[in-house]
């Protein structure tokens, strides 16, 4: 690992502590470094709070340093007004000698024009460090301006013989199968408090009426929302993204599921499999895609599947 590498993963470490408090905004994290200490970092904490490059020059001591010194970020400055105001115009107001960045950004009214301002006013700009793991972070960022949809990712949780449920109906009286055990529902909480929204189809809305909320775990509820059979699942989604929800979790029953791995329309799932038999009931879907890891959680399995035809 070389020495840039070395401080944009200390961005990355510092981004992540903004995971859930961010959005629409992406996570990101900035340090100065000046002979080859560093003087300075901070995290982009909260939506419409500053940014990581304010947080970090402004926690620099001693300011006359910053001239010979280098700022680390793990995505491209910002060149716009919004919240904020842009902070490639701070650094260049306080004269930083070098800049070096994880990725470009996307967004069209930044998009290589932070870099732009930056090298116009003398400073050194280095892009492209660690550039997969920064996308990486800022996955859902990414989707939403790249593909204008939310982050969808797809969850359920079945037996060991692929069932997600017993047969039932309204009115029956009878609740859905637990699969999850205590850890992997204080999991599927923590998710929930990291993305924006939660869609579920309505007849889980009509026969489980689930909370969707994340009381065992810290952090904000998603926005419940219910799909609408009226309408095409790529229109529900654009809907969405024009509520500025960057990411969604389905975790609707299989038909819900399966429209949305049939039409392509995910980005990730998450499967749990727990130890149990039903020998029948309703069938779970099928996933797709490329098997990043599996997580043991005591006696169940999560596997976690990746998009391979994402464009």
């Amino acid at each position: 690992m070389n020495i840039d590498e070395k401080y944009i993963r200390r961005c990355l470490q510092l981004a992540a502590l903004g995971r859930g408090f961010t959005a629409p905004n992406p996570m990101v994290g900035a340090v100065v470094v000046h002979n080859g200490l560093i003087i300075g970092e901070g995290y982009h904490r909260k939506y419409g709070e500053a940014h990581a490059e304010v947080n970090a020059i402004a926690s620099v001591r001693d300011e006359s340093l910053l001239r010979e010194s280098t700022l680390y970020v793990n995505l491209e400055p910002c060149a716009h007004y919004g919240k904020t105001p842009p902070c490639a115009e701070l650094i260049v107001k306080k004269a930083l000698k070098r800049v070096v960045i994880g990725h470009i950004d996307p967004f069209g009214k930044v998009s290589g024009r932070g870099a732009e301002i930056l090298r116009q006013a003398g400073i050194e700009v280095v892009s492209g460090v660690l550039e997969e793991e920064c996308k990486e972070l800022n996955k859902r960022y990414l989707t939403y301006i790249q593909h204008k949809r939310p982050y969808v990712i797809l969850k359920w949780a079945c037996s060991s013989d692929g069932f997600m449920d017993r047969l039932r109906e309204e009115g029956d009286g009878q609740r859905p199968f637990r699969f999850s055990n205590d850890f992997t529902q204080m999991l599927v909480h923590k998710l929930r408090a990291e993305e924006a929204a939660i869609m579920v189809g309505k007849r889980t809305m009509l026969l489980d009426k689930p909370q969707l909320n994340v009381r065992f775990w810290s952090g904000n509820d998603p926005l419940k929302t219910t799909a609408d059979s009226r309408l095409p699942l790529s229109e529900q989604l654009s809907a969405l993204r024009g509520q500025k929800i960057q990411s969604l979790i389905v975790e609707g029953g299989a038909k819900l599921l399966n429209s949305f791995l049939n039409e392509e329309l995910w980005d990730e799932i998450q499967v749990e499999i727990a130890p149990f038999i039903l020998g029948e009931g309703v069938p779970a879907p099928r996933p797709k895609g490329i098997l990043k890891n599996i997580e043991k959680c005591e006696n169940s399995f999560i596997f976690h599947y990746l998009n391979a035809s994402k464009p």
